[in-house]
């Protein structure tokens, strides 16, 4: 192997710090998505797409093996033992199975911990719903990729139509990394088909500039103190945490969403972020524990070019506001909060200090991310999939739901795009919210009293 090839494989700052930090299971990165579908995908077409995939995406067929020094960070090498059949599992519930069952299952399986001695992901097809519908749970740890690496992998396995002729073209094409809500930019196909990649990431937002000069050092150790040193959790409620999850799923219409979010004074960010916050505070006032703060954490793309594969994103952590707000008056102050946080200039500095951290002792490392996690009290996250219906192997995708990692946190509250509706997934640590439905129950109120205010009713897809 060449220096150039060597260095190629190296894991940057950011993945070495998180595969570090996974040796902790509470600060696990993986993540995942549950794709619903309205019958089972063939399997011997699928497994044929993903065994081409494989070929297309080598991270696929890689394991992760430790620098030959101390001071070298973890790199990639192929997995001489690799097989395919490993990473894709079918389950059959029956026939019968409820939402509610392949939602117990997801959560299960979504926090079994890799096999550090393999390849980091695995898709588990879910046979037997109801209806004869099936699902499907995409895993991937964090390490792999996101942006431009998910469209080389999604791209080889999702079909525009049911039964394609051939398969989809596949060539290189732009990541849209616009936060939801956004004003897009460029051809729609480009835009769209540069969306496909969102099913491996949950990087979310707009890309930051590095700091270009000495000058600007300064501002940008300030900006990292300020991101760094933020004191614990405020929550009096959730304060335990565990391995143990709950998963359930929410929908909202993208358009009325937008027209909302525009209405009260926001972007749709914003008016997803305001539902998460709005019921977080509701929750604490029903248990007779109210709280004027809580702090959030929200990942932000610090994605600079068009290379494949690897990680460029920041988490990001602020207060936000849980007293009783009216709609707008919440949304406006997390407007101001979340642009106040995305223009930070240690966001743009992440990689370099994560770079640092990861040469610490494991140990040390490990106690340096309980500090950043137990600061936290909740992520919220959204990502954006294509605005056109998707197949897979003559499967057709009727939602698609992202399952963020909990990292140490109470709740994680994702929010996907997908051919006009956001796929909201909600993953809780019932050590830390004991009663997740009661949870889930003032989410849906606080999206329908946020639409209201805007004299927008609450609608639904067909299927979600």
């Amino acid at each position: 192997m060449t220096g150039a090839s060597l260095q190629q494989d190296r894991m940057s700052g950011v993945e070495s710090f998180m595969w570090e930090l996974e040796r902790d299971p509470q600060l696990s990165s993986a993540f995942a998505n549950l794709t619903l579908f309205d019958q089972a995908p063939d399997r011997g077409v699928f497994r044929a797409r993903m065994a081409r995939a494989v070929q297309a995406v080598p991270r696929l067929r890689q394991r992760v093996v430790d620098g030959p020094a101390p001071w070298d960070l973890p790199r990639w090498i192929e997995d001489e033992q690799f097989d395919l059949d490993h990473h894709l599992r079918w389950v059959d519930l029956g026939g019968d199975a409820t939402r509610a069952e392949v939602h117990e299952l997801a959560a299960t399986l979504a926090r079994q911990p890799f096999d550090r001695e393999r390849p980091l992901w695995e898709f588990v097809t879910i046979e037997g719903l109801r209806g004869g519908r099936a699902a499907m749970l995409q895993r991937l740890h964090h390490t792999i990729t996101d942006g431009e690496g998910g469209i080389r992998l999604s791209v080889e396995f999702l079909d525009m139509e049911r039964f394609p002729a051939e398969p989809t073209p596949r060539r290189s094409r732009r990541v849209d990394t616009s936060p939801i809500g956004e004003p897009d930019q460029g051809p729609w196909w480009s835009r769209a088909a540069g969306s496909l990649g969102s099913v491996a990431t949950t990087a979310v937002g707009t890309a930051v500039s590095l700091p270009g000069r000495t000058t600007d050092l300064a501002g940008v150790a300030q900006s990292t103190l300020r991101q760094a040193l933020v004191g614990h959790r405020r929550s009096p409620l959730w304060t335990e945490r565990s391995l143990d999850r709950w998963f359930a799923t929410t929908v909202l219409s993208l358009e009325d969403a937008r027209t909302a979010a525009h209405r009260l004074g926001g972007s749709v960010n914003d008016l997803f972020v305001a539902g998460a916050v709005a019921a977080a505070g509701q929750v604490h006032r029903d248990a007779g524990a109210p709280v004027e703060q809580l702090r959030m954490s929200m990942p932000v793309s610090t994605r600079q070019d068009r290379s494949v594969g690897g990680n460029a994103f920041s988490p990001t952590q602020m207060l936000v506001p849980t007293g009783p707000l009216d709609p707008a008056t919440l949304v406006s102050e997390l407007h101001r909060t979340i642009s106040g946080v995305r223009s930070e200039r240690a966001i743009g500095a992440v990689e370099g200090a994560a770079t640092a951290a990861a040469h610490l002792p494991s140990a040390l490392l490990r106690r340096t991310g309980r500090y950043l996690t137990d600061s936290v009290d909740f992520v919220c996250s959204n990502v954006r999939a294509a605005p056109f219906e998707l197949f897979i192997a003559g499967a057709f995708m009727q939602a698609n739901y992202p399952m963020g990692p909990l990292a140490g946190t109470a709740f994680n509250l994702t929010t996907m795009s997908y051919r006009g509706w956001l796929f909201l997934g909600l993953t809780v640590d019932t050590a830390a919210i004991a009663d997740p439905g009661r949870l889930l129950a003032r989410l849906d109120e606080s999206y329908d009293t946020l639409l209201a205010a805007a004299d927008l009713p609450r609608r639904l897809p067909d299927a979600c």
